[in-house]
């Protein structure tokens, strides 16, 4: 019986590094085994050191190992065709037409990654060869619970339809019957214990402990039981001698004993390594450390140096850190008229930190500033220490900063209820309500209403800062496309509230707008936040190169987690702090923009006294003193 393994989790806790590991180790045990990733922002190519790509490929060096990364892109084309095939043969060529055309907005991107995704659940090898093991890389928690939610969502909406018009957003019932049935059998198998096991990978700290917690509760709201963790990260207890570590290995004891007390599980520990988790030799090393317990050629040997993300070893020698300030500053103050700024990144690099440290200092300089989320996993309010609700909303004690997220359960219920209200009122039969009603009962309804949501806030203003708090890479990317991809997809003739052409101008006008706000660099700044480490890094080269299709460009990079020199004291901080520098020292040529660096402190990033307190002495001046 194939096993299935999961491994979720907050964004940057280590989730494809585990996941690797566990995959080498199934493999190296003598099991035939598959590592898919879901993330549209894969690092699997990264951490294996080898291409991978949208097809099952075999891992140099591990022989029963394969991997795969799900091309969200080539997913839909291949949607598409296996869909509308008996179409083809059973319709006229101006009806498939029309069906096609009902296919090709964003519902059907999302489904087909989900499609193909349960193509693993269902058929687990589709070369022939049955695979014992199937670990499944996950996007970061918010986005991998709702892909998880999808066959129970998908399976209803189906059923649905049938019922009524016959047509779903992702193509005709007739078409997808055997979706349903294989949507069905993949709820049933994650169900099982037996076949199914969900490993939480988390960090000793606050934001990842609720999130995590969060993402258990859900997962058992839809009876998905089986479930363990990983604690990876642990500072090691040699470093009591190094004050900056010690400091932080206190504060992360408080939350490892936390962990014990509030999620039971069955749980490993993975201590925070000298040197990065990449190339097959390393993944077997960390494998022996975490199921053996074996730290031979793990902590004690000397770090080997990963190659640079741009190809040479880079320097050994840290440099001293400085912040241009006459560089930085023009790309977060208005400009002409209003600045937004969009923090965008891999998951866990500090885009929360950075988006409100940012917004902080900005409201204190006496701009009127509006600080959001469009990240699922919404932590703000545990930064900012104040609660976040779906409105508008004043921060107490910071003049001048109003904070908000985008909630897309919520958005959907609005979006739904504000469309078949004006259809009401403008007088739509029985029958067109009732179709609409079925359309907008789609599970895509809260993914278009988040984005609607989105151009509205894009669109405002009212502010003179808008600072975005983005979703990790690959789903900000999807974001940001979505004003130049949707602008003829959005179902605006059937939902707007003017008919036809009229709403096609209507929504084209709303879309050029934010698309001409985006691309100037007056208005508008793409803050790329990483860490000085390879994948990060590699993530946001990959980021840039594809905004740079929608005429985006990176306008700022923040370098986050950097080691002060302090952290010298010992040969693991000084190991540490020497891979840093290497990355460090290519970042503004790589990027072609001014570097923000943010030291690592002893305590964590949360509430306004130490938001305030890190501004300050990131910005170093107030717009009144400069």
């Amino acid at each position: 019986m194939t096993h299935f393994r999961f491994f979720s989790g907050k964004g940057g806790v280590g989730k494809t590094s585990m996941a690797c590991t566990t995959a080498v180790y199934h493999a190296d045990a003598g099991r035939r085994t598959l590592i898919v990733t879901t993330d549209p922002a894969s690092n699997l190519g990264d951490v294996f050191a080898q291409p991978i790509g949208h097809a099952i490929t075999p891992i140099t060096g591990v022989p029963n190992l394969f991997a795969m990364e799900i091309d969200a892109d080539q997913a839909t084309a291949e949607y598409i065709d296996h869909a509308m095939a008996p179409m083809r043969a059973a319709f006229p060529p101006q009806m498939v037409a029309v069906m096609e055309e009902q296919m090709s907005g964003p519902c059907t991107a999302e489904v087909a990654a989900f499609d193909r995704f349960t193509d693993f659940i269902d058929v687990p090898s589709d070369d022939g060869g049955a695979f014992e093991v199937v670990i499944f890389d996950t996007a970061p928690t918010g986005h991998t619970l709702r892909l998880i939610a999808l066959p129970v969502e998908w399976t209803r909406s189906i059923a649905a339809a049938e019922q009524g018009s016959g047509q779903t957003c992702i193509g005709p019932t007739a078409a997808i019957q055997d979706a349903k049935h294989k949507y069905e059998r993949a709820v049933a198998l994650m169900r099982d214990p037996a076949a199914t096991t969900f490993t939480f990978v988390l960090q000793p700290e606050a934001t990842a402990l609720k999130e995590t917690r969060r993402a258990m509760d859900e997962l058992h709201k839809l009876g998905i039981t089986s479930q363990d963790l990983i604690v990876n990260g642990v500072i090691p207890a040699e470093e009591a001698a190094n004050p900056l570590f010690a400091a932080r290995r206190t504060m992360q004891q408080g939350y490892v004993a936390q962990i014990a007390r509030e999620l039971p599980l069955p749980t490993q520990q993975m201590p925070l390594l000298a040197g990065e988790i990449t190339g097959v030799a390393r993944l077997r090393a960390v494998a022996r450390l975490l199921f053996a317990g074996d730290a031979i050629g793990v902590l004690s040997s000397p770090l080997t140096p990963s190659p640079s993300p741009s190809g040479g070893e880079g320097s050994r020698t840290p440099a001293p850190v400085s912040n241009d300030l006459d560089a930085i500053l023009p790309r977060l103050l208005p400009d002409a008229g209003r600045r937004t700024i969009f923090f965008a990144g891999k998951g866990g690099v500090g885009k929360t930190v950075a988006s409100c440290v940012t917004a902080v200092w900005l409201a204190h300089q006496g701009l009127k500033t509006l600080l959001l989320t469009t990240d699922p996993a919404a932590h703000l309010g545990d930064v900012l220490g104040v609660s976040v609700g779906d409105t508008v909303a004043m921060v107490p004690d910071v003049p001048n900063l109003s904070v908000t997220k985008i909630d897309p359960q919520a958005a959907g219920t609005a979006y739904k209820t504000r469309i078949l209200d004006d259809a009401r009122a403008r007088g739509r039969s029985a029958e067109s309500i009732a179709v609409m009603q079925e359309e907008l009962d789609s599970p895509c309804t809260e993914e278009i209403a988040a984005f609607d949501l989105f151009i509205d806030y894009a669109a405002q203003d009212a502010w003179e800062v808008i600072v975005f708090d983005t979703a990790p890479t690959g789903h900000t990317l999807r974001m940001l496309e979505l004003p130049m991809d949707w602008s003829q997809q959005l179902d605006v003739k059937v939902f707007a509230s003017v008919d036809g052409a009229a709403a096609d101008d209507v929504a084209k006008a709303r879309f050029a707008g934010v698309i001409a706000m985006m691309r100037d660099p007056r208005q508008s700044t793409f803050a790329f936040v990483l860490y000085p480490e390879a994948t990060p890094i590699l993530e946001a080269a990959r980021a840039v190169e594809e905004l740079a299709t929608l005429g985006l460009r990176p306008g700022l990079v923040v370098a986050n987690y950097v080691l002060p020199p302090e952290a010298d004291a010992t040969p693991f901080g000084r190991s540490r702090r020497t891979m840093q520098a290497r990355y460090l020292a290519e970042l503004p040529a790589r990027f072609d923009a001014p570097v923000l660096t943010v030291p690592l402190l002893s305590q964590e990033v949360k509430g306004l006294d130490v938001l305030t307190a890190l501004g300050e002495r990131l910005y170093a001046v107030s717009v009144a003193a400069g």
